[in-house]
């Protein structure tokens, strides 16, 4: 047997599955694409998570929007993580050009031409149906970890969520939480310290900097009510469609703070919130992190270690999640160690640096007997990519460059009026985008100090009273009791009386 008919052999067997899958692409040995060498990955494999590497300008976006437009047109929702903002044209159906053609002739592989049902999700102020969380709903522990907290000021969280609880004071935003946090060393002090214990100033001071600190990145906007239900994004459309949520994060790019916050928030509520569902034919849901370095970059090891464990446990929840980035070096090895389906574009050799790195990916990946990995690497073309995936049985597949399909959506953004048409049409942004500021710590607080400070003034002035009333009344005494004795010992007086005694007398 042939080299070239050996590895159409290898590729049939490591790719054939029997349930549903996701077609990507087909197999290429030596610069020809083989279209009976096709790169399957099964439906049931989807929630072992994943990685899409590559330089800038390699297809990954669009490897992404292959992906995620096939899994809603299999029925499984889906949610990217849109950073650069170019992903809501899989909202229309793509237009067919010469390219694509051509490039599905090569595959033998028909085009169709579809769009996805999507919802606009927004952290900021853009337009789409706004993603809030409450700061109870995070709990101490979370809330700690994303402010990098020591021991001691997370003992001192904790203590601050117990006399809220305690107390019925909803913790909604960050004004309640800062509120709560002065109170406790300020007008609570005395309060505090007789049922919680003493609590140092000067850790409530460093607790408070770190939620400014958060706040400057935007977060007084994620946290609040309407709080965001996980379940709304497992919505399909009335012939079975998975819904596209797409959230914008234009904005967010300098404020890696917020993104790593969010993504924690939202991985630990679907954790929770969604039952566990064993061995499943196809994923509850599936999430596309773009640039996913944005969430690592500046995560504390507390951070890391949370990440880390939710997506060990969060695909016994039926939940794959896809880290989309540059270099597979963006993402600690703990996490790339949990990715069951790899992807891997070019990536461009310009220094040692990036020698270094291109050296690197290529151990990430199996051996093969078919490419010298490493210079593959550089060697891929615009939309071609190494492929390593799992089987039906979880079992790695053989690595494959592959000769990707076009997406079947637009390979551009929507229009500024077909955006806006399509947030106008979503049935959860009146959920969602109205404005609520129930009663909550912040004004309950205020209202008690208010109460303590007039109570307190009305004791002042009324001791202020006493105390002027006191000493007016001991003079006025001392006064009469001075000009009695002042008359009783005068000269006159005496001899006043000395004259009615010899009267008398005589």
């Amino acid at each position: 047997m042939d080299k070239k008919a050996q590895f159409v052999e290898e590729i049939q067997k490591g790719y054939t599955t029997k349930g549903d899958y996701i077609y990507l692409g087909a197999g290429m040995i030596d610069g020809e694409v083989h279209s009976e060498a096709a790169v399957k990955i099964p439906l049931k494999t989807m929630n072992r998570h994943g990685l899409i590497a590559g330089a800038t300008g390699t297809g990954k976006s669009k490897t992404l929007q292959i992906i995620a437009e096939n899994l809603s047109e299999k029925g499984v929702p889906v949610m990217l993580m849109d950073v650069k903002g170019d992903l809501s044209g899989i909202a229309e159906a793509a237009e067919e050009k010469d390219f694509i053609t051509e490039r599905h002739l090569k595959l033998d592989f028909p085009f169709s031409a579809t769009s996805s049902p999507a919802e606009i999700l927004t952290l900021s102020d853009q337009e789409g149906i706004r993603l809030r969380a409450t700061v109870s709903e995070f709990g101490p522990v979370l809330l700690s970890r994303i402010l990098d907290l020591t021991s001691t000021q997370t003992g001192i969280l904790a203590i601050i969520f117990k006399y809220c609880d305690d107390n019925q004071l909803p913790l909604l935003d960050l004004k309640d939480l800062k509120k709560i946090i002065q109170y406790s060393t300020e007008n609570g002090k005395e309060e505090f310290e007789k049922n919680y214990g003493r609590i140092s100033r000067a850790s409530t001071g460093a607790i408070l900097r770190k939620i400014v600190s958060l706040e400057q990145q935007g977060a007084d906007l994620f946290f609040g009510e309407r709080s965001f239900e996980v379940n709304d994004l497992l919505r399909k459309t009335r012939d079975g469609k998975g819904y596209v949520n797409i959230l914008r994060l234009t904005d967010i790019q300098d404020r890696p703070k917020l993104f790593s916050t969010f993504m924690l928030s939202l991985l630990a509520e679907i954790y929770s919130t969604f039952p566990e569902k064993g061995d499943m034919d196809k994923p509850e849901l599936v999430m596309f992190i773009d640039e996913a370095h944005l969430i690592f970059e500046e995560a504390s090891d507390a951070l890391l270690d949370q990440i880390e464990s939710i997506v060990k446990l969060i695909r016994s929840k039926g939940v794959g999640i896809y880290f989309v980035t540059q270099n597979p070096a963006d993402v600690p090895e703990e996490v790339l160690g949990q990715l069951g389906l790899k992807i891997q574009h070019a990536l461009r050799a310009f220094t040692a640096k990036d020698r270094k790195a291109i050296k690197l990916a290529a151990e990430n990946y199996p051996v093969s007997e078919f490419y010298d990995t490493k210079n593959m690497l550089t060697a891929l073309g615009i939309g071609e990519a190494l492929v390593s995936a799992l089987d039906e049985k979880g079992r790695p597949s053989p690595l494959v460059a592959t000769m990707l399909r076009a997406p079947m959506s637009r390979m551009d953004i929507l229009s500024d009026k077909e955006l806006k048409d399509l947030i106008n049409s979503s049935a959860l942004v009146p959920k969602y985008n109205e404005e609520l500021d129930r009663e909550s710590a912040y004004e309950i607080l205020n209202r008690k100090i208010e109460t303590a400070e007039k109570e307190e003034a009305k004791e002042k002035a009324e001791k202020e009273r006493k105390e002027v009333t006191k000493p007016s009344s001991r003079r006025r005494t001392k006064s009469s009791e001075g000009a009695i004795i002042k008359v009783l010992t005068s000269a006159t007086f005496i001899r006043g009386v000395m004259g009615i005694l010899n009267k008398f007398l005589k």
